[in-house]
Protein backbone atom coordinates (compact mmCIF):
# COMPACT_ATOMS: atom_id res chain seq x y z
CA UNK A 1 0.00 0.00 0.00
CA UNK A 2 0.89 3.42 -0.38
CA UNK A 3 2.07 5.53 2.76
CA UNK A 4 4.05 8.92 3.60
CA UNK A 5 6.90 7.87 5.64
CA UNK A 6 8.28 10.66 7.91
CA UNK A 7 11.69 9.31 7.90
CA UNK A 8 13.40 12.13 10.23
CA UNK A 9 13.06 15.64 10.84
CA UNK A 10 11.91 17.39 7.55
CA UNK A 11 12.32 14.43 5.89
CA UNK A 12 9.06 12.68 4.22
CA UNK A 13 9.04 9.77 1.85
CA UNK A 14 6.14 8.13 -0.42
CA UNK A 15 6.65 5.06 0.25
CA UNK A 16 5.36 1.14 -0.88
CA UNK A 17 4.63 -0.43 2.39
CA UNK A 18 2.98 -3.67 3.95
CA UNK A 19 -0.35 -3.72 4.80
CA UNK A 20 -1.44 -3.50 8.15
CA UNK A 21 -3.10 -7.01 9.99
CA UNK A 22 -5.81 -6.07 12.34
CA UNK A 23 -5.34 -7.69 15.70
CA UNK A 24 -7.80 -8.46 18.60
CA UNK A 25 -9.65 -5.69 19.54
CA UNK A 26 -8.83 -3.77 16.49
CA UNK A 27 -10.31 -2.79 13.13
CA UNK A 28 -8.49 -1.92 9.40
CA UNK A 29 -9.94 1.02 8.17
CA UNK A 30 -9.45 2.33 4.46
CA UNK A 31 -8.82 5.52 4.57
CA UNK A 32 -10.71 7.95 2.15
CA UNK A 33 -9.32 11.63 3.41
CA UNK A 34 -7.28 12.63 5.94
CA UNK A 35 -6.89 16.37 7.55
CA UNK A 36 -3.56 17.64 7.84
CA UNK A 37 -2.82 20.48 10.80
CA UNK A 38 -0.31 22.35 12.67
CA UNK A 39 0.35 19.55 15.13
CA UNK A 40 1.10 17.37 12.13
CA UNK A 41 3.34 20.56 10.61
CA UNK A 42 4.82 20.78 14.33
CA UNK A 43 5.83 16.61 13.83
CA UNK A 44 7.21 16.90 10.18
CA UNK A 45 9.70 19.53 11.32
CA UNK A 46 11.11 18.03 14.33
CA UNK A 47 9.38 20.62 17.44
CA UNK A 48 7.27 17.73 18.43
CA UNK A 49 9.54 14.16 18.53
CA UNK A 50 8.54 10.99 17.24
CA UNK A 51 10.19 7.54 16.25
CA UNK A 52 11.43 7.36 13.19
CA UNK A 53 9.88 5.85 10.47
CA UNK A 54 6.81 7.36 11.48
CA UNK A 55 3.26 7.26 9.24
CA UNK A 56 1.85 10.59 10.76
CA UNK A 57 -2.35 11.69 10.33
CA UNK A 58 -4.24 11.70 12.97
CA UNK A 59 -7.50 12.88 11.19
CA UNK A 60 -8.76 10.35 9.37
CA UNK A 61 -12.10 8.80 8.04
CA UNK A 62 -12.64 5.90 5.73
CA UNK A 63 -14.68 2.64 5.85
CA UNK A 64 -14.23 -0.83 8.03
CA UNK A 65 -12.38 -3.16 5.73
CA UNK A 66 -12.06 -6.11 8.62
CA UNK A 67 -12.35 -6.06 12.21
CA UNK A 68 -14.67 -4.92 15.07
CA UNK A 69 -17.93 -4.97 15.50
CA UNK A 70 -19.19 -2.53 12.66
CA UNK A 71 -19.69 -4.17 9.36
CA UNK A 72 -17.54 -3.86 6.39
CA UNK A 73 -17.82 -0.93 4.25
CA UNK A 74 -19.30 1.31 7.39
CA UNK A 75 -18.12 4.79 6.73
CA UNK A 76 -16.34 5.69 10.11
CA UNK A 77 -14.12 8.00 12.09
CA UNK A 78 -11.36 7.45 14.04
CA UNK A 79 -10.29 8.89 17.55
CA UNK A 80 -6.69 8.89 17.60
CA UNK A 81 -6.10 8.84 20.92
CA UNK A 82 -5.91 5.14 22.77
CA UNK A 83 -5.60 4.04 25.88
CA UNK A 84 -4.49 0.87 27.65
CA UNK A 85 -7.85 0.48 29.85
CA UNK A 86 -6.54 -0.88 32.92
CA UNK A 87 -4.72 2.30 34.66
CA UNK A 88 -6.03 4.76 37.63
CA UNK A 89 -6.73 7.42 35.03
CA UNK A 90 -8.55 4.75 32.48
CA UNK A 91 -10.96 3.38 35.54
CA UNK A 92 -11.66 7.29 36.46
CA UNK A 93 -13.16 8.03 32.88
CA UNK A 94 -9.94 9.74 31.84
CA UNK A 95 -8.63 7.63 28.91
CA UNK A 96 -7.63 10.36 27.21
CA UNK A 97 -5.05 11.19 29.79
CA UNK A 98 -3.61 7.23 29.83
CA UNK A 99 0.02 7.39 30.32
CA UNK A 100 0.45 4.28 29.05
CA UNK A 101 -1.52 5.35 25.93
CA UNK A 102 -0.63 7.49 22.74
CA UNK A 103 -1.89 9.01 20.07
CA UNK A 104 -2.42 7.71 16.19
CA UNK A 105 0.08 9.41 14.32
CA UNK A 106 2.50 10.61 16.84
CA UNK A 107 3.15 7.55 19.01
CA UNK A 108 2.45 4.64 16.03
CA UNK A 109 1.45 5.16 12.50
CA UNK A 110 -1.01 7.10 11.47
CA UNK A 111 -3.54 7.71 8.40
CA UNK A 112 -1.47 9.21 5.77
CA UNK A 113 -1.69 5.92 3.96
CA UNK A 114 -4.05 3.69 2.26
CA UNK A 115 -5.25 1.62 5.49
CA UNK A 116 -4.31 2.18 9.35
CA UNK A 117 -5.14 -0.34 11.91
CA UNK A 118 -7.06 1.10 15.17
CA UNK A 119 -8.39 -0.10 18.62
CA UNK A 120 -12.10 -1.30 18.04
CA UNK A 121 -13.45 1.35 20.80
CA UNK A 122 -11.94 4.45 18.63
CA UNK A 123 -13.89 3.54 15.47
CA UNK A 124 -16.86 5.62 15.42
CA UNK A 125 -19.91 5.29 12.88
CA UNK A 126 -20.67 8.21 10.15
CA UNK A 127 -23.96 9.73 8.86
CA UNK A 128 -24.11 9.38 5.01
CA UNK A 129 -24.71 13.05 5.40
CA UNK A 130 -22.03 13.87 6.50
CA UNK A 131 -19.02 13.69 3.95
CA UNK A 132 -15.63 13.19 3.40
CA UNK A 133 -15.11 16.36 2.39
CA UNK A 134 -16.08 17.75 5.96
CA UNK A 135 -15.78 14.35 8.33
CA UNK A 136 -11.86 14.91 8.98
CA UNK A 137 -12.42 18.43 10.51
CA UNK A 138 -14.81 16.37 13.21
CA UNK A 139 -11.08 15.23 14.92
CA UNK A 140 -10.09 19.08 16.32
CA UNK A 141 -13.49 19.82 16.46
CA UNK A 142 -13.58 17.41 18.99
CA UNK A 143 -10.67 19.09 21.19
CA UNK A 144 -12.48 22.27 20.97
CA UNK A 145 -15.75 21.12 22.87
CA UNK A 146 -13.86 19.10 25.48
CA UNK A 147 -12.27 22.49 26.29
CA UNK A 148 -14.92 24.13 26.24
CA UNK A 149 -16.51 21.48 28.66
CA UNK A 150 -13.62 21.77 31.01
CA UNK A 151 -14.50 25.67 31.17
CA UNK A 152 -17.98 25.11 31.87
CA UNK A 153 -19.36 28.31 29.97
CA UNK A 154 -22.89 30.26 30.80
CA UNK A 155 -24.55 31.71 29.10
CA UNK A 156 -24.10 35.39 29.14
CA UNK A 157 -20.62 34.97 29.13
CA UNK A 158 -18.15 36.99 27.44
CA UNK A 159 -15.92 35.14 25.94
CA UNK A 160 -12.70 35.76 23.25
CA UNK A 161 -11.43 33.85 20.95
CA UNK A 162 -7.78 34.81 20.18
CA UNK A 163 -6.23 33.39 16.81
CA UNK A 164 -8.82 32.63 14.48
CA UNK A 165 -7.53 29.61 12.38
CA UNK A 166 -9.11 26.19 12.35
CA UNK A 167 -9.30 25.61 16.06
CA UNK A 168 -10.23 29.51 16.67
CA UNK A 169 -13.02 29.68 14.26
CA UNK A 170 -14.70 26.32 15.98
CA UNK A 171 -14.16 28.03 18.91
CA UNK A 172 -16.18 30.97 17.95
CA UNK A 173 -19.25 28.52 16.95
CA UNK A 174 -18.72 26.28 19.90
CA UNK A 175 -19.04 29.53 22.51
CA UNK A 176 -22.13 31.01 20.68
CA UNK A 177 -24.22 27.64 20.75
CA UNK A 178 -23.01 27.28 24.72
CA UNK A 179 -24.82 30.67 25.17
CA UNK A 180 -21.84 32.96 25.52
CA UNK A 181 -22.67 36.86 24.49
CA UNK A 182 -20.57 38.86 23.11
CA UNK A 183 -18.10 36.45 21.87
CA UNK A 184 -15.37 38.38 20.30
CA UNK A 185 -12.74 36.65 17.79
CA UNK A 186 -9.01 38.38 17.45
CA UNK A 187 -6.51 38.13 14.91
CA UNK A 188 -4.42 40.36 12.43
CA UNK A 189 -5.88 38.89 8.87
CA UNK A 190 -8.60 40.68 7.86
CA UNK A 191 -10.22 37.91 5.81
CA UNK A 192 -10.72 35.88 8.96
CA UNK A 193 -12.21 38.52 10.67
CA UNK A 194 -14.60 38.83 8.14
CA UNK A 195 -15.39 34.75 8.37
CA UNK A 196 -15.47 34.87 11.83
CA UNK A 197 -18.28 37.59 11.49
CA UNK A 198 -20.00 35.22 9.12
CA UNK A 199 -19.81 32.29 11.73
CA UNK A 200 -20.98 33.88 14.25
CA UNK A 201 -19.19 36.10 16.10
CA UNK A 202 -20.68 38.98 17.98
CA UNK A 203 -17.11 41.18 17.46
CA UNK A 204 -14.03 40.45 15.49
CA UNK A 205 -10.99 42.77 16.09
CA UNK A 206 -7.42 42.96 14.71
CA UNK A 207 -4.86 43.32 17.78
CA UNK A 208 -3.70 46.73 18.44
CA UNK A 209 -2.48 49.44 21.09
CA UNK A 210 -6.79 49.71 21.80
CA UNK A 211 -7.76 45.98 21.91
CA UNK A 212 -8.28 46.29 25.72
CA UNK A 213 -9.99 49.15 24.87
CA UNK A 214 -12.13 47.32 22.67
CA UNK A 215 -12.69 44.53 24.70
CA UNK A 216 -13.50 46.99 28.24
CA UNK A 217 -16.32 48.52 25.35
CA UNK A 218 -17.82 45.35 24.41
CA UNK A 219 -17.98 43.77 28.07
CA UNK A 220 -19.28 46.92 29.92
CA UNK A 221 -15.83 47.50 31.35
CA UNK A 222 -15.06 44.12 32.79
CA UNK A 223 -12.91 42.33 30.44
CA UNK A 224 -13.90 38.27 29.43
CA UNK A 225 -15.01 35.81 31.54
CA UNK A 226 -13.05 33.31 29.52
CA UNK A 227 -10.30 34.15 26.87
CA UNK A 228 -9.70 31.22 24.40
CA UNK A 229 -5.24 31.14 23.05
CA UNK A 230 -5.76 29.28 20.05
CA UNK A 231 -2.54 30.71 18.63
CA UNK A 232 0.28 28.62 20.87
CA UNK A 233 2.03 31.61 21.12
CA UNK A 234 3.30 32.33 24.73
CA UNK A 235 3.62 36.06 24.18
CA UNK A 236 -0.37 35.70 23.01
CA UNK A 237 -1.12 33.98 25.93
CA UNK A 238 0.69 37.23 28.43
CA UNK A 239 -1.82 39.28 26.04
CA UNK A 240 -5.12 36.79 27.21
CA UNK A 241 -3.76 37.34 30.74
CA UNK A 242 -4.47 41.24 30.62
CA UNK A 243 -8.10 40.95 28.54
CA UNK A 244 -9.38 38.23 31.18
CA UNK A 245 -12.25 39.97 33.73
CA UNK A 246 -10.71 39.94 37.32
CA UNK A 247 -11.65 36.08 38.53
CA UNK A 248 -11.69 34.84 35.35
CA UNK A 249 -10.42 32.06 33.29
CA UNK A 250 -7.68 31.45 30.86
CA UNK A 251 -7.55 28.72 28.08
CA UNK A 252 -4.51 28.26 26.93
CA UNK A 253 -5.95 25.82 23.78
CA UNK A 254 -2.61 26.68 21.66
CA UNK A 255 0.14 23.55 21.65
CA UNK A 256 3.49 25.43 23.32
CA UNK A 257 6.70 24.13 21.58
CA UNK A 258 8.86 26.84 23.48
CA UNK A 259 10.51 26.51 26.71
CA UNK A 260 10.69 29.97 27.66
CA UNK A 261 8.84 33.22 28.18
CA UNK A 262 8.39 36.53 29.77
CA UNK A 263 4.52 36.40 31.45
CA UNK A 264 2.77 38.74 33.57
CA UNK A 265 2.71 36.17 36.72
CA UNK A 266 1.76 38.94 38.90
CA UNK A 267 -1.54 39.86 37.25
CA UNK A 268 -1.98 36.16 36.75
CA UNK A 269 -2.01 35.94 40.98
CA UNK A 270 -3.71 39.85 41.76
CA UNK A 271 -6.71 38.61 38.85
CA UNK A 272 -7.09 35.40 40.57
CA UNK A 273 -7.93 33.78 37.26
CA UNK A 274 -8.09 30.09 36.45
CA UNK A 275 -6.26 28.47 33.90
CA UNK A 276 -7.81 25.66 32.79
CA UNK A 277 -5.95 23.10 30.24
CA UNK A 278 -7.01 20.87 27.96
CA UNK A 279 -6.14 18.00 26.26
CA UNK A 280 -7.09 15.85 23.30
CA UNK A 281 -11.11 14.77 23.93
CA UNK A 282 -13.42 11.94 25.04
CA UNK A 283 -15.82 9.73 23.48
CA UNK A 284 -18.72 12.02 24.17
CA UNK A 285 -17.24 14.67 22.53
CA UNK A 286 -17.09 12.42 19.38
CA UNK A 287 -20.72 11.53 19.62
CA UNK A 288 -21.69 15.09 20.25
CA UNK A 289 -19.62 17.06 17.76
CA UNK A 290 -21.14 14.42 14.41
CA UNK A 291 -24.65 15.49 15.80
CA UNK A 292 -23.18 19.16 15.78
CA UNK A 293 -22.45 18.66 12.52
CA UNK A 294 -25.18 16.70 11.11
CA UNK A 295 -27.50 19.93 12.70
CA UNK A 296 -25.73 22.53 11.16
CA UNK A 297 -24.36 23.62 14.60
CA UNK A 298 -21.45 24.22 13.58
CA UNK A 299 -20.83 25.09 10.11
CA UNK A 300 -17.07 23.47 9.05
CA UNK A 301 -16.98 23.67 5.03
CA UNK A 302 -16.01 27.71 5.02
CA UNK A 303 -12.67 26.04 7.42
CA UNK A 304 -11.41 24.45 4.27
CA UNK A 305 -9.04 25.92 2.46
CA UNK A 306 -7.57 23.17 0.23
CA UNK A 307 -8.49 19.76 -0.60
CA UNK A 308 -5.00 18.01 -2.31
CA UNK A 309 -4.86 14.60 -3.56
CA UNK A 310 -3.13 12.41 -0.87
CA UNK A 311 0.14 11.64 -3.07
CA UNK A 312 0.87 15.19 -3.54
CA UNK A 313 0.83 15.66 0.65
CA UNK A 314 4.42 17.26 0.11
CA UNK A 315 2.35 20.32 -1.57
CA UNK A 316 0.03 20.10 1.39
CA UNK A 317 2.91 20.62 3.82
CA UNK A 318 4.42 23.52 1.81
CA UNK A 319 1.46 24.99 2.09
CA UNK A 320 1.15 24.99 5.50
CA UNK A 321 4.84 26.00 6.50
CA UNK A 322 4.57 29.00 4.04
CA UNK A 323 2.78 30.98 6.45
CA UNK A 324 0.11 31.55 3.56
CA UNK A 325 -2.69 33.43 5.54
CA UNK A 326 -5.59 31.85 3.48
CA UNK A 327 -4.54 28.42 4.33
CA UNK A 328 -6.67 27.14 6.80
CA UNK A 329 -7.78 23.46 6.82
CA UNK A 330 -6.25 21.32 3.80
CA UNK A 331 -7.91 17.74 3.27
CA UNK A 332 -6.10 15.01 1.67
CA UNK A 333 -7.92 12.93 -0.65
CA UNK A 334 -7.22 9.30 -0.53
CA UNK A 335 -9.79 7.84 -3.18
CA UNK A 336 -8.16 8.02 -6.14
CA UNK A 337 -4.84 6.69 -4.76
CA UNK A 338 -6.82 3.93 -3.15
CA UNK A 339 -8.61 3.55 -7.30
CA UNK A 340 -5.07 3.46 -9.12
Amino acid sequence: MKAMVLTGAGKAEFRDIEKPEPGPGETLVRVTATGICGTDLKIYQGGIPVEYPRVMGHETVGVVETGGTLAPDTRVIVDPAYSCGACYNCRDNQEHLCPNGGLIGRDIDGGFDDYMVAPSSNVYELPDDVGDDIAPLIQPMTTCLHAQRKCNIRPGEAVIVMGLSVTGMMHIQLAKEHGAYPVIGITRSQWKLDLALKLGADFAIAPSEKTKDHVLKYTNGRGADLVIESVGSLPVLGQAIDLARTGGRILPFGIYTQREANLPFYDLYFKELNVINARVAKAEDFRACVDFVQRGVVDLAPIISNTIKFENMDEALELLDSGDGRTMKIILNHSETLAA
